[in-house]
């Protein structure tokens, strides 16, 4: 299973946001969207051993499971419609019990240290940041089960780094250049795809 942590600093979190303006006024929705779409989608295909954990302003994580998941297209725009309709269903999480909206989408009430101590014992839990080590140089090995935590247009507040230094088993960096965490999802996929650019 690969997984991955993204964190929305600016997301909404109510449904009440238009689809038309993704970048504007639902705090860079766009960007986290293309980073959902890219954790799943293939050429004609999806990849079922994915998941996602979206933390939307440390108050509420929608998490999206590939082997479930229904109706993602590879646009924005009908990614942020599965946002919102699981926006929408948000007065149905109560306490521990997600929300359900549709397949493969469940809503939490929970932030990022919830959402952290999840995954936690899932797998191995990598903070992706450009101050990391270099993922070719990670003990040469690829993570068994590993766990990405990205963060969306800003950087991790100094609240996140704190939870993030006593969670994350490594702090990796993909490459020399800073990445839109959907390339960086790419980039993530393609070394575990070729067990760490050994196989092709």
């Amino acid at each position: 299973m690969r997984q991955f942590v993204l964190i929305g600093h600016d997301a909404p979190t109510e449904p009440e946001f238009s689809l038309d303006d993704l970048a504007g006024g639902a705090g860079r929705l766009d960007a986290l969207c293309r980073s959902i779409t890219s954790a799943f989608v293939l050429s004609h295909g999806i990849r079922e051993d994915a998941r996602v954990y979206l933390v939307i302003q440390d108050e509420l994580t929608i998490t999206f499971d590939g082997s479930e998941l229904r109706r993602l297209n590879p646009d924005e725009r009908s990614t942020a419609a599965l946002v919102r309709k699981a926006l929408e269903h948000r007065d149905e999480a109560i306490g521990a019990l997600p929300a359900e909206p549709s397949p493969g989408i469940e809503l939490y009430r929970r932030g990022l240290e919830a959402t952290l101590e999840t995954v936690a014992d899932e797998g191995t839990v990598v903070t992706l940041h450009e101050d990391g080590d270099p993922i070719v140089d990670a003990d040469a090995d690829v993570p068994d089960d590993p766990i990405f935590v990205l963060s969306d247009h800003h950087d991790f507040t100094d609240e996140e780094r704190a939870l993030l230094e006593s969670h994350s088993d490594r702090r990796l960096r993909l490459g020399p250049k800073r990445l839109h965490a959907d390339d960086a999802i790419t980039v993530v996929h393609h070394f575990l795809d070729t067990d760490g650019y050994a196989r092709f």
